[in-house]
C-alpha cells in the first residue's frame, strides 16, 4: 500500500540522522493511526532492529515478554536464541551489537513491554547511558499506542529528562490526504460521498486503507461496520481491551456519556451517578492523551484568558458511529441479521453527522484558516466557544470561533445537510451574533461551512463573509 502523508513527522525523523549523537524519539497516538507504518517508511532504507510486546493478555508475565524479545532478537540478527531473565541483559547485548553501527532501534508497543516488571524503564534508562548514547549514528524510538503510561512513565520521568530528541504525537490525517485513499478514483468521488466515509473512519490511516474506491460509501460502511466479520464491528473491543485493560468499563461508559454531545465534568458524573473526583478526571486525561476525547476550553474575549467553563468533546468519529449505530445492533450483526445498507434512515442520523461533521471541520483547523486566508501566526484562540448565560448577557454556543490578534472573531457555523442547507441557517447565524458579547473594536466576520450545497437564497444572501464548500478541505 503506497505510504500516505505524514511528511512533516518524516522530515523530522530524518533530520535526526544529521546529528552528531544518539537519538531518543517518543512516538505515540491512538491505535491505527498508522504508528508503525510510519516507522516501517522511515526505516525502509536504514538498517534497523524492530521489537514490539506482547498485548496484554491474562495471565502475561514478564518472562514470557522476555522470552519474546529474545525470539525477536534471534530473528532480527540472525542468530540462536538466547534466554535471560532480567531485561538490562536483553538492552546491553543490544547495545553492545550495535556498537559502530549506523543503526535504527524500535521497541514498539513500549508499555505492553515493560507492563510487568516495574524495573523495566529504570533498565532501560542505564542501557541508553551506557551503550546506546554512546553510539551517535544510533536512533532509538519508543513507541505506543497507551499515550497516559507514556506521559507518565517517559515524558515525566526524571530519568529521562534531557535524554529525548524528539516527541511526536500522531493525530489524524488531514482531510486532504484522506482524500488518496480513493487513489485514481478521488476526483471522480463527490466531497459529500467522501464525507460519508470520513464520518464513520474520521481521519485514521488504517481504516482508510479498508476503502474500497470501486464500492458506493454505503456498501463500504455496511461491510465494515455491519458485517460481523467487519474490521469496524470488532474494533471498539480491541481497542479497549488493548488500551485500558481492567478499566475498559469506565472508560466506555465515559464515553457513552460523551456520544450525543460535548458535556461539563459536572454533566458526565451526574449521568454516571458518581461524584466528581480525581479519578474520572484522569480517566478524561487518558482518553485526551489516547485521542479520543478532546478538553475545550472556552475563553475571555478581552483578556483571552481561558474560562473555567470546560466540556469534553467526543473527537473521535469511529468511536461515536460504533456507540450509536454499531452496537445497539450488535447481537442482530453478530447472527448476519443486519442485511439493510438504508442505516442512513436509522434514528437520529442527521444530528449524528452533524457532530462527525462538526470533528472534521475543527479535526483540520489549519486547512480551514488557509481556507479563510487566516494565517495562522495571528491566532489567539480557536475552538468551540460557549457563553453561559447571566443577568448582563445571553447564552450562545458557537461551533467554532477563531479570534485573531486583529480583534477579528470567525464566527463559524458548520451546517451538515441531506439536501442543501436552507435559509434558516440566516437567522440563526444572526441570532447568534446577537447573543455573543463581543468586546467593542471587535470585528465579527460570519462563516458558513456546508458539504452538501447551499440555497440560493443564503448564497445571495449578504449575512456570511465567507461560505466553505467541504470539497475545499480536499485540495488546500
Amino acid at each position: 500500500m503506497k505510504f500516505i502523508g505524514r511528511k512533516k513527522e518524516l522530515e523530522s525523523l530524518e533530520l535526526l540522522l544529521k546529528k552528531k549523537s544518539a537519538s531518543m524519539v517518543v512516538i505515540r497516538g491512538r491505535r491505527r493511526v498508522g504508528k508503525s507504518r510510519l516507522i516501517k517508511e522511515f526505516v525502509s532504507d536504514k538498517k534497523s532492529w524492530i521489537f514490539s510486546g506482547l498485548p496484554p493478555v491474562p495471565k502475561i508475565t514478564k518472562q514470557r515478554q522476555l522470552d519474546a524479545f529474545s525470539a525477536q532478537i534471534s530473528q532480527n540478527l540472525n542468530m540462536p536464541k538466547i534466554q535471560v531473565s532480567e531485561w538490562i541483559e536483553h538492552f546491553n547485548f543490544l547495545g553492545n551489537q550495535a556498537k559502530g553501527q549506523k543503526i535504527v532501534i524500535v521497541l514498539d508497543e513500549i508499555s505492553w513491554m515493560g507492563s510487568e516488571d516495574p524495573d523495566f524503564l529504570g533498565q532501560l534508562k542505564t542501557a541508553w547511558d551506557l551503550h546506546f548514547s554512546e553510539n551517535p549514528e544510533l536512533v532509538l524510538i519508543l513507541c505506543g499506542s497507551v499515550s497516559s503510561w507514556i506521559e507518565e512513565n517517559i515524558l515525566k520521568s526524571t530519568g529521562f529528562v534531557g535524554r529525548i530528541s524528539v516527541d511526536l504525537v500522531l493525530e489524524e490525517l488531514p482531510v486532504a490526504e484522506c482524500g488518496e485513499f480513493w487513489g485514481a478514483q478521488r476526483n471522480k468521488i463527490s466531497a459529500y460521498e467522501k464525507f460519508k466515509m470520513l464520518s464513520v473512519t474520521g481521519g485514521i490511516p488504517k481504516y482508510l486503507e479498508e476503502i474500497i474506491p470501486s464500492q458506493s460509501a454505503e456498501d463500504n460502511i455496511h461491510r465494515l461496520c455491519f458485517q460481523s466479520k467487519g474490521l469496524l464491528f470488532r474494533e471498539f473491543d480491541q481497542i479497549f481491551s488493548d488500551l485500558f485493560s481492567k478499566r475498559a468499563q469506565t472508560y466506555s461508559n465515559i464515553l457513552k456519556t460523551l456520544a450525543h454531545a460535548p458535556l461539563t465534568l459536572g454533566d458526565i458524573c451526574e449521568k454516571l451517578d458518581l461524584e466528581k473526583s480525581g479519578s474520572i478526571s484522569r480517566c478524561l486525561d487518558d482518553l485526551a492523551l489516547a485521542g479520543f476525547v478532546q478538553e475545550d476550553c472556552t475563553w475571555n474575549l478581552s483578556t483571552n484568558e481561558e474560562s473555567r467553563l470546560k466540556k469534553f468533546r467526543l473527537k473521535d468519529n469511529y468511536l461515536r458511529f460504533y456507540l450509536r449505530y454499531i452496537e445497539p445492533n450488535k447481537d442482530r450483526i453478530t447472527k448476519d441479521l443486519f442485511e439493510s445498507k438504508s442505516f442512513m434512515h436509522m434514528p437520529g442520523w442527521e444530528s449524528v453527522m452533524g457532530l462527525q461533521f462538526e470533528n472534521l471541520v475543527i479535526n483540520n483547523l489549519k486547512s480551514l484558516c488557509k481556507i479563510l486566508r487566516i494565517d495562522i501566526l495571528e491566532i489567539v484562540n480557536a475552538g468551540p466557544f460557549f457563553q453561559r448565560a447571566t443577568k448582563r448577557q445571553k447564552g450562545c454556543q458557537i461551533d467554532l470561533m477563531i479570534q485573531t490578534r486583529h480583534n477579528a472573531l470567525y464566527v463559524c457555523e458548520i451546517k451538515f445537510s441531506t439536501s442543501e442547507v436552507k435559509s434558516s441557517v440566516i437567522e440563526e447565524m444572526e441570532k447568534k451574533i446577537e447573543s455573543l458579547s463581543a468586546p467593542k473594536g471587535f470585528s465579527i466576520r460570519p462563516v458558513l461551512i456546508h458539504v452538501n450545497g447551499i440555497s440560493q437564497k443564503v448564497l445571495e444572501s449578504e449575512t456570511f463573509n465567507d461560505i466553505v464548500d467541504f470539497s475545499q478541505f480536499f485540495v488546500v
